[in-house]
């Protein structure tokens, strides 16, 4: 009992406001660590299973450890607030965008500098999508395009361009060349990458889509709406496979609805889903009842 208290006792840290944390370790020694941003995050996303990127206001993108907190890498290029950051699963790839119109790639163990500049949008950029290789990237802006690049070389390889199509995020289809893509004009758009052509519009909804996910099967995805005063702000679970119809909704939000996301598969005995609101709060939902956890 004594050793599984020790060992408890070693790996124990605690997390204080205002973004420091300190871990505790043997005989009293404390390690602090300071924000990874001078400035509000923006974007977040998984980068390998111990790694998260981030992207924040003060024009930087940070390679962070899970576990520690700590930030590993600090990557600077842009010229305003970075908007959107992603990168392929098991990738050692960083893709930023930024309200300087451009896209950054960067290497985890390469050069502090970019590997690679994607210029073009006319207007900040709101969406990006890497394939699972990472060979191929998509990009969406409010200039109302969605483009196509190749990453190794920057060169684009397909734009297109649809009225009123003010893109607010881009997810990668697993295992398929297609894009799912949420816009302010209340639609639903997958587009067929290798054409860049739209291969499915969802029925509009009533309120701006502002964000969309997919489930790893590829069988479902989810999109998130605006909405105030509890009008709105849901969540829409749609058949990806099937009618590509409107499976279910995740009402219960009182303001804009801003993310959404499949869970992955844990000790729960059905699948579930997360949401985050300007209403600050985040809830996880029974994907298959609607029900909340």
């Amino acid at each position: 009992m004594g050793t599984l208290q020790s060992k408890i006792r070693f790996h124990t840290s605690r997390y204080r406001a205002g973004g420091s944390g300190e871990e505790t370790g043997p005989a009293g020694a404390v390690q602090r660590r300071g924000p990874a941003h001078a400035d509000a995050v923006t974007s977040v996303a998984a980068l390998q299973p111990d790694l998260c990127v981030s992207g924040g206001r003060d024009k930087s993108v940070a390679v962070c450890s899970w576990r520690s907190g700590a930030a590993l890498r600090r990557f600077l290029g842009h010229e305003r607030e970075v908007t959107k950051v992603t990168s392929a699963r098991d990738s050692s790839r960083v893709f930023s965008a930024s309200r300087d119109r451009t896209v950054m790639m960067w290497e985890l163990h390469g050069p502090s500098g970019p590997r690679q500049r994607f210029p073009g949008h006319g207007l900040v950029v709101t969406g990006l999508a890497v394939s699972p290789d990472a060979s191929h990237l998509c990009t969406g802006s409010r200039d109302n395009t969605v483009c196509k690049w190749d990453t190794e070389t920057g060169e684009c390889l397909g734009r297109a361009a649809i009225s009123r199509n003010l893109v607010t995020h881009l997810c990668w289809v697993p295992g398929e060349p297609y894009v799912l893509q949420t816009s302010e004009d209340k639609t639903v758009r997958l587009w067929d990458s290798r054409e860049l052509q739209v291969a499915h519009t969802f029925p509009a909804k009533r309120h701006i889509q502002t964000c969309c996910d997919v489930s790893q099967d590829g069988r479902y995805c989810l999109s998130s709406s605006s909405g105030s005063s509890g009008e709105g702000a849901e969540a829409t679970l749609w058949d990806l496979r099937q009618t590509r119809g409107r499976v279910r909704e995740y009402s219960g939000h009182f303001q804009t609805t801003t993310a959404c996301v499949f869970l992955p598969r844990g000790p729960a005995p059905t699948p579930s889903i997360a949401t985050a609101s300007w209403d600050s709060t985040v809830k996880v939902w029974d994907r298959d009842t609607g029900g909340k956890g």
